[in-house]
């Protein structure tokens, strides 16, 4: 027997059936090319930009066209300055552009804040898996010590302490969208 918790109808989500299965079928794709080759297709990123702001132009997403692209543009915004600094990839922020033009605005915001945190905790988990984690906590507390030095420090890092974003934008935006 089913308790009456799990009874009644779902809870909608803050954008359409269609653009949520653009955005989780993109953030999936996304994810296993990024952590097969590190890197983030412009094809991939460029067609969920276009879905979003097609989807958007037809009715169907629950933005408007200006909404797409003023959530395109918050995207690759939020995403600039980790990529000035070299601690996240010119396709991480693509992406990150697209999740904005089928979220828009007010979602790719949180979906940037939720990101965070999931990267957050995907470097810990990395860090633990490569048995790095007193390296990483080390070099992040130089870091906060002296935040003049981050943009050499982040160009510096050896390949050991990188590790592919994308699965923490999948994670994140999708967070983002459940919790909304």
């Amino acid at each position: 027997t089913r308790s009456s918790r799990f009874s009644g109808p779902p809870l909608p989500l803050p954008v359409s059936n269609a653009a949520a299965a653009v955005l989780a079928a993109g953030l999936v794709a996304a994810t296993v090319i990024d952590i097969r080759s590190r890197r983030i297709p412009n094809v991939l990123t460029a067609t969920m930009a276009g879905l979003g702001l097609g989807l958007a132009a037809a009715g169907a997403s629950g933005n408007t066209v200006v909404a797409s692209l003023a959530g395109f543009v918050l995207g690759l915004v939020l995403m600039l300055p980790g990529y000035s600094l070299g601690a996240t990839g010119a396709g991480d922020v693509k992406l990150m552009a697209a999740v904005g033009a089928i979220v828009g605005p007010a979602l790719v915001l949180s979906a940037f804040l939720c990101t965070a945190l999931a990267g957050g905790v995907l470097a810990v988990v990395v860090a633990i898996r490569r048995k790095r984690l007193a390296a990483t906590l080390a070099q992040t507390g130089r870091l906060v010590a002296a935040p003049g030095a981050a943009p050499q420090e982040i160009r510096a890092a050896s390949a050991a302490s990188r590790f592919a974003y994308g699965p923490a934008i999948a994670v994140g935006s999708m967070l983002a969208v459940l919790i909304a």
